[in-house]
């Protein structure tokens, strides 16, 4: 029992540069002619001694390893089976460091979740890859567990090894492609990296893809992180179980939390956003990328960190805490996510291994030109389960209430941004991308059949038929689909001056010549207010009041419209100034009553809205809906009535009247779905709006006579540049006007 088992020096040569793709066969202990061979990789240091514990006996043992092959330490223990041990070790600076050694445990992932996520189908994969503090084999440590299956080694270096990588090569388990290693004693908070000698030959420091955590930018380390959150929104989980989202309210407040105001952390938001928005009456907020991103002027569309939330604002618990208190006060949460596309940087994703891993090794599929990003392959079951495991993690790990897919337009088409002869059609010839559709599918079908209640929303551009299509039709099974069209036609209609609005009627008309094919979202967002396009108030023409006048009448106009509602942060304020992550919004705006105005109307606006059924029971059904004036192209007048479902409360039918003209309509005659008083619970040129003050006072009253297709009538005034809702009074009844 002399000398320890022997290893070719070849062997040991891998070992020490980190090539030897089963450090464990070579390190820790192992049982040999009667004794135990140990052997520890200290490159460093100047003396290793293995302790045994005392055992039954009472007694300890000590036996020092001599220096073997280039920082490689062997000895024998003279005992017949493994025992608990640790290294003493002793470097230059004569303190001696006791640690236990990370070879003398087995695997601490299984063979299930390696065959899972080969398979492409493990739906929880944060719990099997990436840094997990663990209570292993009855010591404290953190599994380390990455896949790079062209690696040619791969090392795990951090604050517990000064960096120094060479002491924590990882394993390969074989086929599957992932690497794995548990350090014991590494606690939270521990930065790390992987360094991997990728199949090019060269080595390089990576962040965890995995990582729950991340150090703030410009760092790139990763963070060993374990949750300690306790939740508090499982009434608001419960309710939202039983919601169907398509037939209820739905108001959303888009948000980027770095320019709503500046220097806030998640906590700090918690305190000032959650009041602002319940104040507002918003239903949810959508969040845009929180996801770990390097450069803060992508605005978190080139993430880099898909699983850890921005360290910028906090910890991942203080993340949960912003979504808990958002729950807690009655407001959802949609994340806004980017599986279509990835950051080019060198330490994260691209080129992984030293191969085109995440991305499609070919740039006619892998190379978004006009982004500047790789396209992931969706081909690779790997990918895709890389993708849709993070949707799942959002949902279930954060409480988010659903997630807004971006560029889903960009993942659907093969020639997307590309010239004829720059993109590779599928196997059928066509422009279509069929993998990518089958991640879109397995994304939708997984995350509504996990977390009931959740939402997923496309942006998507195109006619793609059954974006929001069940999954076992064929559709993509998207909850909502951003309606693009809806938004494009009517800002369109609104740059025009009121005079040549005539002309440009249609526009404004049009989107409910498809407004069921999907169900849609009316998005107002930061893409409509940002690279020269200015903010939605400098949109419209006209003076300063006029421009006002028009935002608010749009807005209402939009309230009412079938679809759900989404405005971008400062639309409320009636923002002058062109969106830039860099500022904050102008919030000395407030200071002006005409600004106050439209943020009242916004408000008003989500507080009917919620009061009436009629404006979201029915969002999917066509006959919720009816025009009432669809072609008063001279008086740029349109009217049109929602309809509740039966048995709704008292609330009734609404209707809602727009004048896109700065012309007063006096004694329009309008149809009315019933006779009776109507009240005008909204119009926004009233004073309280800092408008003209041109109204109904107060009601209408519909008199028996057919109108526009509706058994009553009445006389009704229709402000300039305004938006008036009519509901029925309280005990006025629903007469239809038959004599």
């Amino acid at each position: 029992m002399t000398d320890p088992a022997p290893v070719p020096a070849e062997e040991l040569s891998r070992i020490v540069s980190g090539e030897h793709a089963q450090p464990h066969a070579v390190l820790g202990a192992h049982p040999y002619d009667g004794g135990v061979t140990v052997r520890a990789l200290k490159p460093l240091a100047d003396a290793v001694v293995v302790r045994i514990p005392a055992g039954s006996t009472g007694e300890s043992l000590e036996v020092a390893l001599r220096h073997e092959h280039e920082g490689v330490w062997s000895g024998v223990l003279p005992v017949a089976e493994v025992p608990d041990y640790r290294l003493a070790v002793t470097y230059a600076d004569g303190h001696e460091h006791v640690v236990d050694d990370p070879y003398r445990f087995l695997p601490s992932i299984g063979e299930l979740d390696q065959h899972l996520f080969n398979e492409g189908r493990h739906e929880q994969l944060w719990q099997a890859l990436g840094a997990r503090v663990r209570h292993y084999e009855g010591v404290d440590g953190t599994a380390f567990t990455v896949w790079a299956p062209h690696a040619r080694g791969v090392r795990v270096e951090g604050d517990f090894n000064s960096w120094d990588g060479r002491e924590h090569p990882m394993r390969s388990l074989g086929s599957s492609g992932i690497w794995e290693l548990f350090v014991p004693g590494v606690r939270p908070g521990t930065r790390y990296k992987y360094v991997i000698l990728g199949a090019d030959g060269q080595w390089q420091e990576r962040a965890d893809p995995m990582a729950a955590y991340a150090e703030v930018p410009p760092a790139t380390s990763s963070v060993v992180w374990e949750s300690s959150y306790t939740w508090g929104d499982q009434a608001w989980i419960d309710g939202r179980a039983e919601r169907k989202a398509l037939s209820a309210p739905m108001s959303i407040y888009e948000v980027h939390l770095g320019s709503w105001r500046r220097g806030r952390t998640y906590r700090e938001l918690a305190d000032e956003l959650v009041g602002y928005v319940g104040d507002l009456g918003f239903t949810h907020v959508e969040l845009m990328p929180v996801m770990q991103h390097p450069f803060g002027g992508s605005w978190g569309y080139h993430v880099t960190g898909y699983y850890a939330p921005d360290s910028r604002f906090g910890t991942p618990d203080d993340f949960r805490y912003l979504i808990d208190q958002l729950h807690q006060a009655g407001i959802g949460v949609i994340l806004d996510w980017v599986p279509g596309h990835f950051a080019t940087d060198p330490w994260a994703l691209a080129r992984f291994d030293g191969t085109p891993l995440y991305e499609h090794p070919d740039p006619r599929r892998g190379w978004h030109a006009e982004w500047g990003s790789y396209i992931f392959d969706f081909g690779r079951r790997e990918v895709r389960n890389f993708l849709y495991s993070n949707a799942v993690y959002w949902l279930t790990e954060f409480h988010a209430d659903g997630l807004r897919v971006d560029g889903v337009a960009s993942m659907l088409y093969l020639d997307y941004g590309r010239a004829s002869g720059e993109w590779l059609p599928n196997q059928y010839g066509g422009r279509e991308h069929l993998e990518a559709v089958q991640f879109l599918q397995e994304m939708n079908a997984t995350a509504y059949k996990r977390m009931p209640g959740i939402v997923t929303v496309a942006e998507e551009s195109t006619a793609w038929p059954g974006v929001t299509g069940d999954t076992a039709g064929g559709g993509l099974g998207f909850g909502f689909k951003w309606n693009m069209g809806w938004m494009h036609d009517t800002l369109d209609y609104l740059r025009h001056e009121p005079v040549h609005r005539s002309y440009h009627h249609h526009e404004m008309t049009f989107a409910l010549t498809y407004a069921w094919s999907e169900n849609y979202v009316l998005p107002l967002s930061h893409d409509e207010v940002v690279h020269g396009k200015g903010s939605l108030l400098r949109k419209m023409p006209g003076d300063r009041w006029q421009q006002l006048a028009t935002l608010r009448a749009y807005l209402a106009f939009m309230w009412a419209h079938p679809g759900k509602q989404l405005l971008f942060m400062g639309g409320e304020l009636g923002q002058e100034s062109e969106w830039a992550e860099s500022r904050e919004l102008d919030w000395w705006l407030l200071d002006h009553p005409e600004h106050r105005g439209v943020h009242a109307v916004v408000r008003d606006l989500n507080r009917v809205y919620r009061d009436t059924p009629a404006l979201w029971t029915r969002d999917g059904d066509p006959g919720g809906f009816g025009w009432l004036v669809a072609d008063d192209t001279a008086n740029n007048v349109f009217a049109f009535v929602r309809h509740g479902t039966d048995g709704e409360d008292d609330a009734g039918p609404l209707v809602c009247v727009t004048n896109f003209s700065p012309v007063p309509r006096h004694g329009y005659v309008l149809g009315m779905p019933s006779v009776g008083v109507w009240e005008e619970v909204l119009n926004t040129d009233a004073d309280v709006y800092a408008g003209s003050g041109v109204g109904n006072l107060g009601s209408v009253t519909a008199d028996p006579g057919e109108s526009h297709g509706q058994p009553a009538h009445a006389a009704i005034t229709v402000p300039p540049l305004a938006t008036v809702w009519f509901r029925r009074a309280v005990g006025a009844g629903s007469g239809t006007g038959a004599e």
